[in-house]
């Protein structure tokens, strides 16, 4: 009997996930792309591979950082859609504002994503974000500062928070790394 997860993570079910995230409709995404609706579905079926420069435009139709659509490392069978091991965590974003992130979920596929967000010392958000989402982030080491719809909160190992809905900025201005474990509902990345 075939052990293999039902939804395993590949590059098209991702593409598929992020796309219905999003609201967007094949027909959507393919005129952007300038591309028919066929092969952008061959492509979330994973029956047909996109090009350098077509998944950099498909990247930046869905808001997402290159990296995230590279970064399949082939899981054992077994473990596909159920397990990501530490050292095979996709990366996200490009850290320049000091915030590295990982996607602990196994794809995303599911109605919401598990996020490792290491955040450098001396590090802020430039510019506050308002995402339409529900977020709940749990303190694992340091300390935040938080501008949340317009209240301020200092949150240390421990804490936990929620974001729904509402813009919000963060700031680490310690010495000391800050880790926290986020749920973002629906996925972003």
């Amino acid at each position: 009997m075939n052990s293999q997860a039902p939804h395993s993570a590949t590059l098209g079910a991702d593409l598929r996930a992020l796309r219905k995230a999003r609201g967007l409709t094949l027909s959507e995404i393919a005129a952007q792309l300038g591309r028919s609706v066929g092969w952008l579905s061959q492509v979330e079926r994973d029956m047909s591979d996109p090009s350098i420069s077509d998944l950099r435009q498909i990247a930046e139709s869905l808001g997402v950082p290159m990296s995230m659509l590279f970064a399949h490392a082939a899981a054992p069978a077994e473990e596909q859609g159920y397990v990501v091991r530490a050292g095979t965590r996709r990366p996200m974003g490009s850290g320049e504002e000091g915030l590295i992130e990982e996607l602990l979920s196994p794809d995303l596929t599911d109605d919401f994503e598990m996020v490792h967000s290491t955040f450098k010392p001396r590090s802020k958000m430039q510019t506050p974000a308002n995402r339409p989402t529900q977020e709940v982030g749990y303190m694992v080491s340091g300390r935040l500062e938080l501008t949340i719809g317009g209240h301020q909160f200092s949150v240390g190992p421990g804490d936990s928070f929620r974001i729904k809905h509402e813009p919000y900025q963060w700031a680490n201005p310690y010495d000391e790394p800050a880790v926290a474990i986020w749920v973002i509902a629906p996925p972003v990345y």
